[in-house]
């Protein structure tokens, strides 16, 4: 299906509003920099915070600090995660004393997982450290947690319920996925400032990046009081699909989509996002648009360069610009 002008008088959005991007991860982040370049002040990333968890005394949030490093140019771009010019000595000093060293810690990225620590320590929000710490590194876009509650994705396999970082880093995604749960207290909510950000009346789009729908976007929506914003929100709400070649770039999606007994296609993750008003998909699967029941954008998808981040951001920005806002909750249905 390709994407049709609104003609029933609707409102559409442009580059001049606001735009809130869902993201987790590698994938995503790459995206959120392409926005951040073009709109700045104008972009709120949201991030999955249900990989968060206590390590060695410290809170770590991976999502987040991939966001950041990356928003700030100061990401490892071969290993893809952590800061560049990293170096290790502290987790060769802690293997010296018996240590856990199955998720590494650099001596550089340490700073941000002690800082975000001691401020969380002394009532400081996750919210309210991140806003501070994207403004330190010199971030336009705001970057906010989606929740401020403890939230954890947990893998259930056969046989037992990983926490999310035993399940990707110490198992490497091996182990088969039969569900995925997610624990959280009865406080667990959207934050204030997620729910502004998908209340303003300038929102022109949301924008849900090429991440994990399962691992890395489901998080984001389960948490309470995300999807009764979205079902409030009138902008179009674009994805831009994880799969290339029926395979994902990084990460465990393609293999995730089959244990849970569905194929690595574009149509399943419209499937997936019964809420979608449009999907950018790669040019390698040009094949599947006609087929899918949402107005599709063919471009190229992998971004092995900043300039096809930036690229990819403004096709994007151009698709939901032209697609029509003012969809009631009949696209929550299903």
């Amino acid at each position: 299906m390709t994407a049709q002008a609104p003609s029933d008088g609707r409102r559409e959005a442009t580059h001049e509003g606001r735009v809130v991007a869902l993201c987790g991860g590698v994938g995503g982040s790459k995206l959120a920099y392409g926005l951040n370049r073009l709109l700045g002040t104008r972009l709120t990333v949201v991030v999955n915070t249900g990989d968060d968890f206590q390590h060695l005394g410290l809170k770590i949030s991976p999502d987040l600090d991939t966001v950041l490093y990356t928003l700030a140019d100061l990401n490892d771009e071969e290993r893809g995660w952590g800061r560049t010019g990293e170096t290790w000595n502290f987790m060769a000093a802690l293997a010296g004393l018996g240590g856990e060293t199955w998720f590494r810690l650099g001596d550089r990225d340490l700073a941000i997982h002690v800082q975000r620590t001691r401020a969380l320590s002394r009532g400081v929000s996750l919210t309210e450290f991140t806003e501070a710490t994207a403004r330190r590194l010199g971030i336009a876009a705001d970057i906010l947690p989606m929740t401020d509650a403890a939230f954890a994705t947990v893998v259930v396999t056969a046989g037992e319920r990983l926490p999310f970082q035993r399940y990707f880093v110490e198992l490497g995604s091996r182990p088969a996925v039969a569900s995925i749960d997610f624990d959280h207290g009865s406080d667990a909510g959207a934050s204030l400032q997620v729910l502004r950000a998908l209340a303003d009346p300038q929102l022109a789009a949301v924008i849900i990046c090429p991440s994990n729908p399962w691992l890395s976007i489901d998080p984001i929506l389960r948490v309470p009081g995300i999807v009764a914003a979205l079902k409030s929100v009138r902008a179009p709400v674009v994805a831009v699909s994880p799969l290339i070649g029926g395979a994902a770039v990084k990460g465990p999606t393609a293999k995730i989509m089959k244990e849970l007994g569905m194929p690595a296609s574009t149509a399943a993750i419209v499937s997936h996002y019964p809420f979608l008003d449009g999907i950018v998909i790669d040019d390698r699967d040009r094949a599947e648009a006609e087929a899918l029941e949402v107005p599709v954008h063919v471009t190229a998808t992998l971004m092995r360069t900043k300039d096809d981040r930036v690229a990819l951001a403004a096709a994007c920005l151009s698709f939901a610009a032209g697609l029509g806002t003012g969809i009631g909750t009949e696209r929550w249905t299903g």
